[in-house]
């Protein structure tokens, strides 16, 4: 049976589909590792120590970054230099103050209740009931909910493309009433005074963070069927804590480091707290992006992640290159005031229309994909940042390129027109500097592609194994009788790989084969090795009216608020955890069944 509705775009089913014999295997050449998506799945790994002590490191960085800020600010003030003090405050408060609301105004979408969502979360609730019950009898379940196609109309789509269920009050719908109601509206108000109160004290990333510990301990605390619920919450919480510091660091941690080095240009002295401040701000900025990178690869199962050696060197590549260019900044701002921001500006405009000329594909509707691409423009004043698949290496040769030019002529500018009391020693140390640190970041960044990138050198050969015909990759050509079956490219197995950190050997075993999503075929050459490591094709299937965002985007339930709701409805009211299943334009038959049920 199945449940429709009018402009319905996610549907759940359930099904038991049998694998079908891999495909012969042919070896690989040199593929391009970012022309899109690839299909290659590793297997996951439980929530580490390791994971543990990454995001300790992060608290300790944001609480660095935020108290010698602070500190400074208020030795400006003793000092008697308000203007400095008015300065170091603005790029501490306001900067802080806009991550919060956007945090507090997720809490508010995550934590609420929508009008009109709650016939959509009964349905979820009991069409999931429905699905685990016929699972188990061995039936089939296929349902769809109501969502709402106002934002894929703004993008030029239509009601059926849209792809969003509010399930927000799935679980009061599902629960008793009396006494258990009025003790669960009682936690609610007091969860609210605890987040407002969170986020007026500017703590809401710190609370975030300490959230997705808690997360991670319960997934590694409980067996492998108890932990599964807490998987999908993790990376959640992962992908909105990174993407809030990411955001907090170039509006903050930037201009700070600016703003720092042009004071100790300018006044020809450094004192301790000034190199405290403009360390720590470094350090963030680094830091936030080779962990935004490490996140994006670890949500997605298209992609293989990030280890923690290719995490530290991407971060000494986006130190270093950050630095030469803060410090070129700083130089020519001591000089030349009004033409810095100027400059600043015009480089910001000539980025923007570079990104939104390249059409990117992060968020669910245009005016926040035009707002994103803005505050990517503002990234790429400091540093390189991928935001769409395709050229990647020759984007990023052109970018360092003219980066290069830049730095040169303000410092040549600032060499030739420093004022008297900079002796020429003094400049051409400061030279030395620039270029040193600059030629140390592009070095890391040629042993990152070349050693330690996760989808292998990008200079040679890439991938000296073999390959299915489907394109599923077998690292060191596995035989069928040593591999396993896995989904198809544009179903996300869940529970989904939470921040799995691998390099070298211990990237896990890349397993072939090819799930038939709709269709049901006989498994009568499967060898006994693949049959018994088959993986999980029971349980509920969450179907996507939409086509999966290619690399460096988020996927749709990363990013709509009211998708990662109903995944959660359905996984605490089905007994197995669902999967996320996208529509693939290349499959007429998936299309059109599609086209049927929706």
């Amino acid at each position: 049976m199945a449940a429709k509705s009018d402009g319905a775009a996610v549907s759940l089913q359930s099904d038991e589909n049998p694998v079908t014999p891999p495909p012969p295997l042919r070896c690989l050449g040199t593929p391009e590792h970012d022309l899109g998506a690839s299909p290659y799945r590793y297997a996951s790994k439980p929530y580490s120590l390791l994971d543990c002590c990454w995001v300790l490191c992060a608290l300790l960085v944001f609480f660095s970054d935020g108290a010698t800020d602070l500190w400074l600010a208020a030795d400006y003030y003793l000092r008697r230099d308000y203007w400095w003090f008015g300065l170091t405050l603005v790029f501490v408060v306001v900067p802080s103050a806009v991550v919060q609301v956007l945090s507090f105004r997720w809490f508010v979408y995550d934590y609420s209740d929508i009008s009109g969502s709650s016939s959509g979360a009964v349905a979820a609730v009991s069409a999931a009931a429905a699905a685990a019950a016929s699972s188990s009898r061995g039936g089939e379940c296929n349902f769809s909910t109501k969502g709402s196609a106002n934002i894929y109309e703004q993008r030029g789509g239509n009601a059926a493309t849209a792809a969003a269920v509010g399930c927000s009050s799935a679980g009061q719908a599902a629960a008793g009433s009396g006494t258990g109601r009025g003790t669960r509206r009682c936690c609610r108000v007091c969860m609210w005074l605890f987040q407002t109160v969170l986020h007026i004290l500017q703590l809401g990333q710190v609370w975030r963070y300490v959230h997705t510990l808690y997360l991670g301990a319960q997934s590694r605390w409980h067996g492998d069927h108890a932990h599964r619920p807490f998987h999908w919450r993790l990376m959640f919480e992962c992908a909105d804590i990174n993407m809030l510091r990411l955001l907090e660091a170039f509006l903050k941690s930037a201009p700070q480091l600016v703003l720092q080095l042009s004071i100790m240009i300018h006044g020809n002295q450094v004192l301790p707290l000034q190199g405290l401040s403009a360390s720590a701000s470094l350090v963030s900025l680094a830091w936030m992006i080779a962990s935004y990178q490490k996140t994006l690869r670890d949500s997605r199962d298209d992609k293989l992640p990030m280890s923690y050696k290719a995490v530290i060197v991407q971060m000494f590549w986006h130190f270093f290159t950050i630095g030469a260019r803060t410090i070129a900044f700083a130089l020519f701002a001591s000089v030349f005031q009004l033409y810095f921001g100027i400059f600043i500006v015009t480089h910001w405009c000539i980025m923007t229309f570079w990104v939104i000329q390249g059409e990117t594909d992060f968020c669910m509707s245009k005016w926040e994909e035009i707002i994103y691409n803005m505050v990517v423009g503002i990234i790429y004043i400091f540093c390189w940042f991928n935001v769409k698949a395709g050229r990647t290496r020759f984007r990023m040769c052109l970018y360092y390129s003219v980066s290069l030019v830049e730095n040169v002529s303000l410092i040549a500018a600032w060499y030739l027109y420093r004022g008297p009391q900079t002796s020429d020693f003094y400049a051409l140390i400061v030279v030395c500097v620039v270029v040193c640190s600059y030629a140390l970041g592009m070095f890391f960044m040629f042993v990152y592609y070349c050693l330690l990138h996760p989808d292998g050198p990008v200079f040679g050969a890439q991938w000296k194994g073999c390959v299915e015909e489907g394109g599923v990759m077998v690292e060191s050509c596995v035989t069928p009788a040593e591999a396993s079956p896995l989904p198809p490219p544009d179903v996300i197995t869940s529970p989904p790989r939470t921040l799995t950190r691998t390099g070298g050997a211990d990237r896990g075993e890349v397993v072939p084969g090819d799930l038939a999503v709709f269709q049901v075929r006989s498994v009568t050459h499967t060898s006994m090795a693949l049959a018994a490591r088959t993986s999980r094709t029971e349980g509920p299937v969450i179907r996507i009216d939409l086509p999966r965002k290619s690399y460096p985007a988020w996927d749709a339930h990363f990013i709509d608020r009211r998708l990662r709701k109903t995944i959660l409805v359905l996984e605490n009211t089905s007994p197995v955890t669902p999967r996320i299943q996208y529509r693939s334009l290349g499959s007429a038959k998936e299309v059109m069944e599609y086209e049927t049920t929706v």
